[in-house]
């Protein structure tokens, strides 16, 4: 089955199977790759505007008036409203198809980008600040919405590096909205000249949406994935990989400057090392995850994350500034590969629950594809909750000892639990067994140590 030419007026295909290989082949690939390359643009400036706050408060001054505490708590509220936004994000690619949405949620970018440059002055209230800040975590919900309509898009023997690639190249949104921000510090500009900057650049993505991209008719929600336990658990493990990469994305700055005394410049010249390896090895981990399984490495990856975070403790108590970036950034990087094995799980593992039912052949493709589309939205919103836990723990952590190292402390003992999760649920004996026979046999069954 060649792929259906959409209408440039509706853009919509009405019929879309990936699994099939001669589809694929003859124009899926194609089409598949060509909205995958735009999902890509428009996420990485959501996640930039979402993270732009990480970079304002090192703009942030004396004269702003501003306690560390309350610039932890500013970037706590924007890391929570994109937490909670990627939820109603996921159901509407279904609800307007991926492109439309694309186009919509692209251009509302806008809102908060404009707002923040109309603001960004001494002078301003927090009060305020914090309005125009719940206004960013809009752009944490792109991600949502990208990464269910990507994962309509590709076989499952694709999903790992297409996700991987997907939510790497938004991801990178992070160290690149860092980079502009340490060119203008060190050029004496000021924080408008960064918003100015971005203004633009959400206009054209919005723009190449509406012009590139494609709706599929094929995709639907089901609210039948929030009542899998499997979408909880996932969702836990996520908040130790993704909640740990957002949630130092908008701290390390920070954390230079307080436990270390290093200047804003100082600050900017490190934090965007971390985010920057940590996406782009997001594409790594579903690779490894496709070739070995998702749940492998996972578990191994939360074994290094946890050595990591051990090592920091004891970094931060010796004022080790050196070491202690050093480490910061194999965690970033840990973070980043872990991200990709975990959303690499999600489609196997709603694929092996609809063979475990008895469905067969395309019926258990598009029950997978459905239900891990749903799954990825809830799943992203509990994982990004993940960035709100770590960014309150440090703000408590330097309120009562003035250092980090209670919070890593916390950290360590939750990366721990999941390592213990993941090998309970997914990789120990019966339990990680997910096999169920079918009626002819012919089925290929998938257990999910294979996910």
């Amino acid at each position: 089955m060649a792929a259906p030419a959409p209408t440039p007026r509706s853009r919509w295909i009405q019929e879309w199977d990936p699994e099939d290989e001669a589809f694929w082949r003859a124009s899926g690939e194609k089409v598949a790759r060509r909205n995958l390359v735009f999902s890509v643009l428009s996420e990485h400036i959501g996640f930039s505007i979402w993270t732009m706050w990480s970079v304002l408060v090192l703009f942030m001054g004396p004269e702003y008036g501003l306690t560390p505490a309350d610039k932890f708590l500013l970037t706590s509220v924007v890391t929570l409203v994109g937490a909670v936004v990627r939820v109603p994000y996921t159901f509407a690619v279904a609800l307007f198809g991926g492109r439309n949405w694309t186009v919509v949620s692209a251009s509302l970018l806008l809102v908060p980008t404009v707002a923040a440059f109309a603001v960004m002055e001494p002078g301003t209230s927090f009060g305020t600040f914090l309005l125009v800040g719940l206004l960013a975590g809009i752009g944490g919900g792109n991600f949502a919405s990208s990464m269910t309509n990507i994962n309509a898009f590709f076989p499952l023997r694709r999903k790992g590096w297409a996700l991987g690639l997907n939510a790497g190249g938004g991801n990178i949104g992070v160290p690149a909205v860092q980079l502009a921000a340490l060119a203008i510090i060190g050029a004496g500009g000021g924080p408008r000249v960064l918003l100015g900057i971005y203004i633009p650049l959400i206009v054209v993505a919005a723009v190449l949406a509406a012009l590139f991209m494609d709706n599929l008719a094929t995709v639907r929600n089901d609210t039948g994935a929030a009542k899998d336990p499997h979408t909880w658990i996932m969702s836990f493990l996520y908040v130790g990989t993704f909640g740990s990469f957002i949630g130092y994305a908008f701290a390390f700055g920070q954390v230079l400057q307080v436990q270390f005394g290093r200047t804003p410049l100082e600050a900017a010249y490190l934090t965007f090392i971390g985010p920057l390896l940590g996406s782009l090895v997001r594409p790594v981990g579903g690779r490894l995850a496709d070739r070995y399984g998702g749940a492998r490495i996972t578990l191994w990856n939360y074994v290094g994350m946890a050595a990591a975070t051990a090592l920091l403790v004891v970094a931060g108590a010796g004022g080790s500034l050196p070491v202690f970036v050093t480490v910061f950034v194999v965690l970033f990087a840990l973070s980043g590969l872990g991200n990709g094995s975990t959303y690499k799980m999600i489609p196997g593992i709603f694929q092996a629950r609809a063979l475990a039912d008895g469905l067969t052949g395309e019926q258990a493709a598009a029950r997978g594809r459905r239900l891990s589309g749903a799954a990825m939205g809830l799943i992203g919103a509990v994982g990004a909750l993940g960035g709100v836990g770590i960014n309150l723990a440090f703000r408590q952590s330097f309120l009562t000892s003035g250092s980090g190292s209670g919070a890593f402390v916390a950290f360590l003992v939750f990366y721990g639990l999941c390592f213990a999760v993941t090998w309970a649920v997914y990789l120990r004996g019966p339990a990680a067994q997910g096999r169920a026979a079918t009626a002819t046999g012919a089925e290929p069954q998938l257990s999910y140590a294979e996910v």
